[in-house]
């Protein structure tokens, strides 16, 4: 099964299990607001491309590693659009989910698809329990404190930001867990795999806080300007336009000499390149020309 159908399939399937019995309709119409439809789901598909580099002898718990992670970054989106936090009333070009649902239903939207990621790796995790108790810590390693999302979205409280940490966590985290979980589920060891879930993760940031500075909200689906609005640390503010560019450049560079050796290697290096060029802002191409 092709990679997309694959990720979109088992997500169809995580968030079915809402439906079942009776249940709170309104809070089941949220999840699916904030799932469907996806983004690029660039998270599950660097899992599951580094899952057939490196053989993919169990597919269903690679698959439900994708799934995990992607159902895990759309909890992070939600609460990240919450009044308190970014205060975003636009996510992926529709409503996010506190403008369409109310606060208290966003909240548990979150927390319900938190649940939900954890849920779709045990169900898996019966044909290996080993592989799917290091699945499951590896997901709480990079979604927790210190090195998680949560921790990423803490160090905007510091009077002092260490600009690394706080990319690391708030966005390398998940890209690192994508990685390392698409070895683990294919019984490789995940260590060499964090430094090019690390370049990617810290690649996207930068693009990210470009796309922020430069591009206008019709471009994006979502508001801009956020950075300097929140007076968050960003990589915009701290090298200017043309230096987070070039920085850019050296991290994707970086991460495709950082790819481990494995007999899907030559795919794999297509693949980041194919990401590189999804998360290049529009307007870069436009300034360069």
């Amino acid at each position: 099964m092709p990679t997309h159908a694959r990720i979109e399939t088992a997500i169809a399937a995580a968030l079915a299990r809402h439906r079942r019995g009776r249940h709170p309709g309104r809070l089941a119409d949220a999840l699916e607001h904030a799932v469907l439809p996806g983004g690029a789901r660039i998270r599950p598909t660097i899992c599951l491309s580094v899952a057939r580099a490196c053989g993919d002898d169990a597919p269903e718990l690679s698959t439900a590693a994708a799934a995990a992670i992607e159902l895990m970054h759309c909890a992070s989106l939600v609460h990240d659009d919450l009044p308190v936090f970014d205060d975003a009333d636009i996510r992926r070009g529709k409503p996010s989910v506190h403008k369409a649902y109310g606060q208290a239903l966003a909240i548990l939207t979150g927390d319900t698809l938190i649940i939900q990621a954890y849920d779709a790796l045990a169900e898996a995790s019966l044909s290996d329990p080993y592989r799917g108790i290091q699945l499951s810590r590896t997901l709480t390693r990079y979604s927790g404190m210190p090195y998680g999302i949560c921790a990423g979205q803490a160090w905007e409280s510091e009077a002092q930001v260490d600009l690394h940490a706080y990319h690391m966590a708030k966005t390398g985290a998940l890209f690192m867990a994508a990685t390392t979980m698409g070895a683990i589920a294919a019984g490789e060891d995940p260590e060499p795999w964090i430094e090019l879930g690390a370049r990617i993760g810290e690649a996207f940031q930068v693009a990210d806080d470009l796309r922020d500075a430069i591009m206008t909200q019709d471009e994006l689906g979502k508001p801009v300007g956020q950075d300097e609005a929140h007076d968050r640390p960003s990589a915009v503010a701290q090298y200017g336009i043309e230096g987070a560019t070039r920085r850019l450049d050296d991290i994707l560079g970086g991460a495709i000499a950082s790819i481990p050796s494995c007999p899907g290697e030559a795919q794999l290096c297509e693949m980041v390149r194919a990401q590189a060029q999804m998360i290049m802002p529009v307007s870069l191409d436009q300034r360069a020309g």
